[in-house]
């Protein structure tokens, strides 16, 4: 089932959690929709593409679907590509990092197909037209991909930031942050690990903080939504170490 996240006259961003079955990681899906043109942002695997595109067609016609926003490569992300590509036309955005490993998640066949039907954004990020508007790709490298982007909605002023701010266990997508404390044992562990380093992410939380933010999505768990919420966490990440800033020698020992 959908959540809207916003909507007004011409423009709407809708969600979609818990459409993964089974032992695997439970993941967000987004559509922006803006004068009839659709972005689906990080579409997922195989593993939710039938829920997820009978979801979507509740909404919107999937000739309608114009992009297919991959944040970066990882198989929750962008795995179900071949599925969307066999029956829209919608072009591919990601990373030019990672578009010409794209073809390598299609059949030979297809890889000229797919090749010019590809986005590739620069590490200093792009405006995407859409509808009437349009969607940035703002750069949040090593973040924790080497080429990752998160995408920010200027209309709703949503940041659909990936798996910056990912949380496990308590509410979804549906249920903001409320309690900022009491959610940190929920992330901590994830962004130790999966995050680069504390520079990365302090100079990411400076970026946002110029722009103006209503709500930060992730790709997993909760938003954070209103001023409150997002400036503790953007105050939270500014000095939270992790990645290589935990590394000692005894991560690097023979087995």
């Amino acid at each position: 089932m959908a959540v809207e996240l916003y909507k007004d006259a011409h423009h709407s961003c809708l969600a979609f959690g818990n459409l993964v079955t089974g032992s695997a990681v439970q993941a967000n899906q987004f559509v922006i929709i803006d004068h009839d043109e659709v972005a689906l942002l990080d579409p997922g695997g195989e593993l939710t593409f039938t829920a997820l595109s009978n979801e979507v067609t509740r909404h919107v016609r999937l000739d309608n679907l114009k992009y297919l926003l991959a944040s970066h490569q990882d198989p929750d992300i962008i795995t179900s590509m071949q599925s969307w590509v066999t029956r829209t036309n919608a072009t591919i955005v990601c990373s030019e990092l990672w578009a010409r490993f794209i073809p390598h998640l299609l059949p030979m066949y297809m890889g000229d197909k797919v090749a010019q039907r590809c986005m590739a954004v620069p590490d200093k990020g792009m405006d995407i037209p859409l509808g009437a508007a349009l969607v940035k790709a703002v750069p949040a490298h090593f973040l924790h991909s080497v080429g990752n982007f998160q995408f920010y909605d200027p209309v709703s002023r949503i940041l659909f930031s990936g798996d910056m701010g990912a949380s496990v266990g308590g509410g979804d997508v549906s249920t903001p942050v409320t309690d900022f404390e009491a959610h940190i044992p929920r992330m901590l562990g994830f962004h130790r690990r999966y995050m680069c380093s504390n520079r990365a992410c302090r100079l990411w939380a400076n970026m946002v903080r110029s722009m103006d933010v209503s709500m930060i999505v992730p790709q997993h768990g909760q938003p954070f939504k209103g001023p409150e919420m997002v400036g503790q966490f953007l105050d939270w990440i500014s000095e939270l170490k992790c990645g290589v800033d935990l590394l000692t020698q005894q991560d690097y020992l023979v087995p």
